[in-house]
């Protein structure tokens, strides 16, 4: 099963910005019939995409609300591309605020799961599609400095191999894409050489036109 990007119905949350907005315009460039782009406000959504033909979605994952009304404004869709996540920049257990683990958490993987329970029956009664997630080499071996988003990050893998599972019979793939240092406002803090955001969305758009589980998508 695949779901290439040539007529697709996309929608991308945290489609704004850094691999978000990289995975929308890989989208629009590739010939989707419609791209939607989610953003918790959509004024944030730059003019730039929206003149490309880009569609603006309110959308916050951690609010079910929210993502029950967006599966109103996308009934038609066949990709939905999970990327949107919060990085709190604390550590774990020495914690300064000790909350922070918890945001991560709703963000990266209730958040996420939201989407996905959300959306499931919307592409399995368009005919089947694809989901994929934008997760993190943090997710697949534990970073101390990373604090709480990297078992966030963790447990969104397991729930994309186990969510896979479960739709593989509605015709629907999942997709988990391993993602290293990327020059976007999330990483700005980190020194060293960062992958390019258009890179990864374009490793990302062709593991889901193969239906693929696992995908590393960059060095890292």
């Amino acid at each position: 099963m695949s779901t290439t990007t040539e007529g697709a119905v996309a929608l991308v949350s945290g489609g704004n910005r850094g691999i978000g907005r990289a995975f929308v315009e890989g989208l629009l460039a590739g010939g989707a019939a419609r791209v939607y782009c989610g953003a918790r406000s959509v004024a944030d959504v730059p003019a730039e995409l929206v003149d490309a033909g880009a569609v603006p979605v309110q959308l916050d994952i951690t609010d079910e609300q929210s993502v029950a009304a967006a599966v109103t404004t996308c009934p038609d869709l066949t990709a939905l591309i999970n990327n949107a996540g919060f990085h709190g920049r604390d550590r774990l257990v020495l914690a300064a605020d000790p909350g922070i683990a918890r945001r991560e958490m709703e963000v990266n993987y209730f958040g996420t799961l939201n989407m996905i329970r959300a959306f499931a029956p919307v592409l399995g009664a368009n005919g089947g599609g694809a989901i994929v997630n934008v997760l993190s080499v943090a997710g697949a071996i534990p970073t101390a400095h990373m604090g709480g988003y990297s078992p966030a990050k963790s447990a969104t893998l397991f729930l994309s191999t186990i969510a896979r599972a479960e739709l593989e019979p509605h015709g629907t793939t999942v997709t988990a894409l391993i993602v290293g240092s990327v020059d976007t406002r999330m990483a700005d803090y980190v020194d060293g050489a960062k992958e390019d955001p258009r890179d990864i969305a374009r490793v990302g758009l062709r593991a889901m036109s193969r239906g693929e589980r696992i995908v590393d998508t960059d060095r890292m």
